[in-house]
C-alpha cells in the first residue's frame, strides 16, 4: 500500500493540531513518527487509519482518494499504548478475532495463522490464558499478534512499548525490528525516543507542534538534521547547543566558544564564512577524558549529576556555556566540583542564525556515531 498525505491539516474546536503535512509512504516500508508529546503523532495516525478526517488536504491510498473513507473501508490495523485486548477472550481467540470477521477462512487456516503469529511473538505457550492472567509485556505481545494476524496493508503503532519496563521494551524492540523487516506491510510506528527510531531503522518523519519538519532515511536524518529543532528532537538528551563565532586569521580559521576558549576549524567546517553561528554536539560525544590530541579541553563546574539506569549525565558550565555530557556507568559528582570536558571538533554540527544546518560531521556510510 502506498499512502500519500497531500497538505493534510487538522483543527479541533478551532485549535490547529496538524499543519499542511505532505508525506508519501512507499509500499512495504517501515516509517517512524518521531517527536515529543503533543507533536501530533497520534493525530496523524488517526487520520491515516480513517478514525478521523482532515479539515484540509487529501489522503490517498494507491492513488485512490480515501479522505472521506472511514476505518472500516481501509485495510488497517492499529496497536495502542494501552494493552487493548478482549478481556473475556483467551489469547488464542484475541488473535483469531480479526480472522473470523469477513475473511471466510476455514477453522484449520485460522488455527495455522494464529499459531504462526503467536510463535513469532513468543506467546504460543499462552494461548489458553485470559488477558488478566498475563503480564503487561505478554498483553502487549497479544495485541501486536492480533494486529499482525489481520495481515492489513497498513499497520499503525502508537508508542506500543511506552508502558512496559525497560527490559521488556528492549526485548520487544529488537524482535519487532526483525518482524517488520520480514513483512510486506506498510508500517508506521510512533515514538518519542530517538534510540527506538535508530534501532528500528527505515524512514523517520520528525514532528514538532503539529508540523512535519524533516522526513528521510532514519540514519540520514540522524546524521544530517536539517534544523536545530530536528537535532534537539533526534538526540536524547537534547543536543547541546552553543553560540559560536567563526574567525578567520590569514589562511586558517578558528571557532570561538568563549573569550578564553577557541580551537582550529575542523575539516567539515572549513568552508564556513566568518561570523556568528550555533554549534551542536550530542551528549554522547562529549567525553570525560581526552580521546585524541584534537580534543578540546573545557574546564567546567558540575551543576547536576543525573543518574539514569546505568548511565550518568553530567550537567556542567563554563561561564555562559552549559553542556551535558554522557558518561556510561553510575558515577558520583559533587555539585560545584571542577570537571574537565573534552570536545571532539569533528563531532560538531553547525547551524546558521536561522537554525538551518550548514555543516555536519563526517561519518561512515550507514554508521551511527555513538548513542542518540
Amino acid at each position: 500500500m502506498k499512502l500519500v498525505l497531500d497538505r493534510v491539516g487538522l483543527r479541533v474546536d478551532g485549535e490547529a493540531h496538524l499543519y499542511e503535512i505532505d508525506l508519501a509512504l512507499e509500499p512495504g516500508s517501515l516509517n517512524l513518527l518521531l517527536g515529543p508529546t503533543l507533536a501530533g503523532k497520534t493525530s496523524l495516525l488517526r487520520l491515516m487509519a480513517g478514525l478521523d478526517r482532515p479539515t484540509s488536504g487529501r489522503v490517498y491510498i494507491d492513488g485512490r482518494d480515501v479522505t472521506e473513507l472511514g476505518v472500516r473501508g481501509r485495510s488497517v490495523a492499529m496497536v495502542y499504548q494501552q494493552f487493548v485486548n478482549y478481556p473475556s477472550f483467551t489469547v488464542y481467540e484475541n488473535i483469531a478475532s480479526p480472522l473470523r470477521i469477513g475473511r471466510r477462512l476455514g477453522a484449520a487456516e485460522i488455527d495455522r495463522k494464529v499459531r504462526a503469529v503467536a510463535e513469532t511473538m513468543r506467546i504460543d505457550g499462552l494461548l489458553d490464558r485470559l488477558p488478566a492472567e498475563l503480564s503487561g509485556g505478554q498483553q502487549q505481545r497479544t495485541a501486536i499478534a492480533r494486529a499482525l494476524a489481520k495481515e492489513a496493508e497498513l499497520l499503525l503503532l502508537d508508542e506500543p512499548l511506552v508502558n512496559l519496563d525497560y527490559k521488556l521494551r528492549e526485548e520487544l524492540r529488537a524482535e519487532m525490528a526483525e518482524i517488520f523487516a520480514r513483512g510486506g506491510t506498510t508500517v508506521v510506528y510512533a515514538t518519542t525516543e530517538p534510540a527506538e527510531a535508530l534501532l528500528l531503522g527505515g524512514h523517520t518523519a520528525v514532528l514538532d507542534a503539529g508540523r512535519l519538519i524533516q522526513f528521510g532515511p532514519t540514519l540520514r536524518v540522524y546524521h544530517r538534521p536539517a534544523t536545530v529543532r530536528v537535532g534537539e528532537i533526534f538526540s536524547d538528551p537534547p543536543m547541546n547547543l552553543m553560540a559560536a563565532t567563526i574567525e578567520r586569521r590569514g589562511g586558517g580559521g578558528a571557532v570561538r566558544l568563549a573569550p578564553d576558549l577557541a580551537f582550529p576549524l575542523p575539516g567539515h567546517m572549513r568552508a564556513l564564512l566568518p561570523g556568528d553561528c550555533r554549534l551542536g554536539v550530542r551528549a554522547s560525544h562529549i567525553d570525560l577524558s581526552p580521546g585524541s590530541p584534537a580534543h578540546v579541553a573545557i574546564p567546567a563546574t558540575v551543576e547536576l549529576a543525573e543518574i539514569s539506569g546505568s548511565e550518568t549525565f553530567i550537567h556542567a558550565r563554563h561561564d555562559d556555556l552549559a553542556l551535558i555530557a554522557h558518561n556510561a556507568g553510575v558515577h558520583a559528582y559533587a555539585l560545584g566540583a571542577p570537571v574537565t570536558l573534552y570536545l571532539d571538533p569533528r563531532r560538531l554540527f553547525a547551524f546558521d542564525e536561522g537554525g538551518r544546518l550548514i555543516a555536519a560531521p563526517d561519518h561512515e556510510p550507514g554508521a551511527v556515531s555513538g548513542a542518540a
